[in-house]
């Protein structure tokens, strides 16, 4: 598989510890975290050869998240080193009925005021194969939506496959523009979407009655509104939607669908108790798919490994995936039961 490149923030993430309430004691665990990287590091430890590309301020808190990210093998010559600030993001860990809580402190970051030309695209791209950009890139700000549009051009002008993880954040787009009005023009440059059915209506303006509920789940639901998603954008080659099913912040049913316009693929369901960290979660399933898609023969094996990518992360604290393929193909292959390697 060709190089991939992925464009967008990384932040400082500032935890409770274990299942506590944000300053029930006087500690936070402090790790990095961000839509795209996690993708990267996911991507790495898969094998896969991959390019981070994004704005760090010059400071320490730069530096620290580099090194971090360094540890991966990723690729990391086009960061851009400015002046400005990281962002940072509070998590709150949930438990049985109390939702997990995620509080964003990242305006004016490095990232957010970056300004289209920063970045030399046709260097970044040359030799990579695959683009992977989300939603959450253009919701930061006007400059970055500009600047997410810029490198969507690019990559396609030089022949890259693109998957975009809508990842609608509604307490982002803050800035006059709605998701709809920007990612409509981005998805003229996208072949492969990522979403969950709340992207597809909120980001994308396509209106379904599906929602997963819990202990129900109407699959041919999702199969129009994928299919209303390739006949809007008919550039879309193939979209992917997860499935999580809540019956509390421990015990999720986890599954994901794909439709190419030919067929329209299930996986199977993973019902996940007793989760450890589900942020990330769907970062993990982008890494999955791309992987999948570029090493398996059917579309349904490259669902199947993403599903099963993603449901490992949920027992791995942190925004990153840190799993093997042999762990991911074990899970596929029915390894449910967690006993002890030895």
């Amino acid at each position: 598989m060709q190089r991939v490149v992925t464009l967008g923030e990384i932040m400082l993430r500032l935890k409770s510890p274990s299942f506590e309430r944000l300053f029930q004691s006087p500690a936070l665990e402090a790790t990095f975290g961000g839509g795209e990287a996690n993708v990267a590091v996911s991507l790495a430890n898969f094998g896969i050869e991959v390019s981070y590309v994004t704005a760090l301020p010059k400071n320490y808190l730069g530096e620290a998240c580099i090194r971090e990210l360094r540890k991966f093998n990723i690729d990391l010559t086009h960061i851009v080193r400015s002046e400005g600030r990281m962002g940072i993001y509070f998590l709150e860990n949930g438990a049985n009925q109390r939702a997990s809580n995620v509080i964003y402190d990242r305006a004016d970051s490095t990232i957010a005021v970056a300004k289209p030309g920063i970045f030399d695209f046709k260097n970044i791209f040359s030799g990579a194969g695959w683009f992977h950009i989300t939603g959450i890139m253009p919701a930061i700000s006007e400059s970055a939506a500009e600047l997410s549009l810029k490198s969507l051009h690019a990559a396609k002008q030089m022949g890259l496959t693109v998957s975009c993880d809508l990842n609608y954040r509604k307490n982002l787009w803050k800035y006059g523009k709605t998701a709809q009005e920007v990612m409509s023009t981005l998805m003229e440059y996208v072949d492969v979407v990522i979403a969950n059915e709340e992207d597809c209506q909120k980001s994308l303006g396509i209106q379904s009655d599906a929602e997963v509920q819990k202990g129900s789940l109407d699959t041919t639901k999702y199969e129009q509104l994928s299919a209303a998603v390739l006949k809007t954008y008919p550039n879309v080659k193939i979209i992917a939607i997860t499935l999580r099913e809540s019956e509390s912040a421990d015990v999720n049913g986890w599954s994901a669908c794909l439709n190419d316009g030919q067929q329209f693929i299930l996986s199977k369901k993973y019902m996940i108790k007793d989760i450890v960290d589900r942020v990330g979660g769907g970062d993990s399933f982008a890494a999955g798919l791309i992987y999948g898609l570029n090493s398996y023969d059917g579309k349904k094996t490259a669902l199947e490994f993403a599903v099963a990518a993603s449901c490992l992360k949920h027992s791995i604290s942190g925004d990153f995936n840190l799993v093997s393929i042999a762990e991911v193909e074990a899970l596929m292959g029915g390894d449910t039961s967690g006993r002890v390697r030895r």
